[in-house]
């Protein structure tokens, strides 16, 4: 697999020391390093982005070399180390995996890091498939040892999973560093940031020459019609193209930024137009622009078609199928007989749900229960209850029928979003929903300042003991790391108390009255309180109950559909039925039957 390849790659080149977060889709690096690790390189799950960009950074200034991984969103987080660590430059080498998302399939947005890479003036290599993703995680350390910086190492979602066989060498393990040297140019103060942005932009010129005789980046075929694209949209070409190759002179762009201006300027002086297939900003398209535009003395010689002349899709991803349609629209592309404009048949929509038996439904369903029971009451002191839902498996509680998340912006931030609202709609009872790993990773801040700032908030940790959107990784709170190696758990309760919140409970969210009356209990209350709703994800589980409903006896009200949307219930006529192979036996669907026909039995 492409992030299997990368990580291969890293091991060839002996990287010394790992840390990341897991996001889909670059978890597998950092699993696979784990996994193939020859004995002495360091890899950690670190709490969050930010704090695994740190540990890389110390490595190698200390002359190691190291990597974190993270997908795009990550590298928001990071960006505080990322953008200071340039300026500083370092000794050992120093890659920053990251994994785009174009679509985006799994992410709030889809946001282009080569755009990242130009904004903070670090070199940028773009995988466009296993094979190169394997040589161009060995040429990114040698890359960034030889001139002193940081290098980004980009790919998307359709390298990430795609397969190839590659012949790896066999992995040693990597000689120890030589350790760190004192001095002061280590220390990020302003004078010394100043001189140093001065010799970044006098060394991109340098880069740009070294990249243009990169072999990655190729230039093939003498077509009239050119055609410039990078990572996966060169596959999409290729195949978009085969058998019509000697019509187009085709530039493949591994090394985005800084742009490979020579080897760009000899492509265009060869053809009369281009196009540009690339996702997913225009980054290589306005490189073209404007080399041709020095060219040409500040008029435009060639035409250029890409996103900014609406010929290719501004947004999302791209295929060989878009490709082909726009090249035999624009670029002179015969029609094959094994391709076709005609329209691709609508699949069926299957939204995201949560798993039959999660734990985090009936956490939803008891807040609300407990909420709407609440406000009913005589003198209520809210007209609404607030859901404010964070990054995680518990952001598919927006669906009908649970309808229990309100808002979501980026990890950690429904703590902090929570109190906004509170300052400003006091009518409003508001919930912050986080999962245990993104507590870690950034919800302790907003706690800490929910305290700090006397908020009037109510806390629900949903802890499934997992880091089950993106492949059930450790976290601090699990008591054992990526390497296997038990540790002390971090506890969630200690740190809400220690931190000053004075009233924090732990109630298991599949004991339904139990939990509904916690939370009535922390309605009750008043500033900062806290619910750790604690169930194990469902699929750590082997479930040895199931779920049965008495159908001859069935009121056929269908309020456990209608209410919590189980995807083990199934309408039946005017009754419901139970799909056996997805039930976990988890008996929330039993405790809210008001005809108590639904009952838990040992499974067969």
């Amino acid at each position: 697999m492409g992030n299997e390849a990368i990580a291969l790659g890293a091991l060839a080149a002996g990287v010394q020391v790992v840390g990341g977060y897991p996001g889909t889709p670059s978890s597998e690096v950092l699993e696979t390093i784990a996994r193939r690790n020859p004995g002495n390189v360091h890899v950690e799950w670190s709490v969050n982005e930010k704090a695994g960009a740190e540990v890389a950074v110390d490595a190698a200034i200390s002359g190691a070399r190291a990597m974190v991984t993270m997908k795009q969103m990550g590298l928001n987080v990071a960006s505080d180390p990322v953008m200071c660590v340039n300026v500083l430059g370092t000794r050992g080498g120093l890659v920053i995996y990251v994994a785009d998302d174009p679509g985006p399939i799994s992410s709030q947005t889809e946001q282009d890091t080569r755009r990242f890479g130009q904004y903070t003036r670090i070199p940028v290599f773009d995988c466009c498939s296993p094979e190169q993703a394997f040589r161009a995680a060995q040429d990114a350390f040698a890359f960034s040892e030889e001139y002193g910086t940081p290098v980004i190492l980009r790919s998307t979602t359709r390298v990430c999973h795609a397969c190839a066989d590659i012949d790896v060498p066999e992995i040693t393990p990597p000689q120890p560093a030589d350790g760190f040297v004192k001095n002061s140019k280590w220390v990020i103060f302003p004078g010394l940031s100043y001189e140093n942005k001065k010799r970044l932009v006098r060394r991109e010129p340098e880069v740009a020459d070294a990249f243009s005789r990169y072999p990655g980046n190729t230039l093939e075929g003498s077509g009239p019609v050119g055609i410039a694209c990078g990572g996966i949209s060169y596959a999409y070409v290729k195949e978009a193209v085969r058998g019509f190759k000697d019509r187009f002179s085709l530039l493949n762009i591994v090394t985005p930024y800084p742009f490979p201006s020579t080897l760009a300027r000899r492509f265009l002086r060869g053809v009369e137009k281009v196009m540009v297939f690339e996702e997913l900003d225009p980054v290589i398209e306005d490189a073209l622009i404007y080399e041709q535009g020095l060219a040409a003395c500040g008029t435009v010689a060639v035409s250029v078609l890409g996103k900014r002349s609406g010929t290719v899709p501004a947004a999302g991803e791209l295929s060989a199928d878009i490709v082909g349609r726009i090249l035999r629209k624009e670029g002179d592309l015969p029609a094959r007989a094994d391709q076709t404009d005609a329209a691709t048949p609508e699949l069926p929509v299957r939204p995201p749900v949560l798993c039959a038996g999660c734990p985090h439904r009936a956490s939803f369903y008891a807040v609300k229960t407990a909420a709407e029971q609440a406000r009913k009451k005589e003198g209520a002191s809210f007209t609404q209850a607030v859901f404010h839902g964070d990054i995680g498996c518990y952001t598919l509680g927006n669906a009908a029928p649970l309808n229990a998340v309100d808002t979501c912006l980026c990890m950690g931030a429904g703590i902090t979003m929570a109190q906004g609202m509170n300052r400003v709609d006091k009518g409003t009872l508001n919930f912050a929903f986080a999962g245990d790993s993104t507590f870690f990773a950034s919800g302790i801040t907003g706690a800490v300042n929910a305290v700090y700032n006397q908020a009037e908030i109510i806390l629900c940790i949903l802890d499934n003991s997992t880091t089950a959107m993106t492949g059930h990784q450790p976290h601090p709170g699990m008591g054992i790391t990526v390497m296997g190696e038990p540790v002390e758990p971090v506890s969630i309760e200690k740190v809400l108390t220690g931190i000053g919140i004075p009233w924090v409970r732990t109630v298991n969210p599949l004991d339904f009255p139990a939990a509904v009356k916690t939370v009535g209990e922390a309605i009750g209350r008043k500033g900062v309180r806290a619910i750790v709703f604690r169930s194990p994800c469902v699929a750590l589980l082997r479930p040895s109950d199931v779920c049965r409903i008495d159908g001859e006896h069935c009121v056929g009200c269908q309020r456990c559909i209608r209410e919590i949307g189980c995807p083990a219930l199934i309408p039946h006529g005017k009754t419901v039925r139970v799909d056996e192979s997805l039930c976990t036996g988890c008996g929330l669907c039993a405790a809210i039957c008001p005809a108590g026909r639904i009952g838990k039995e040992a499974r067969k």
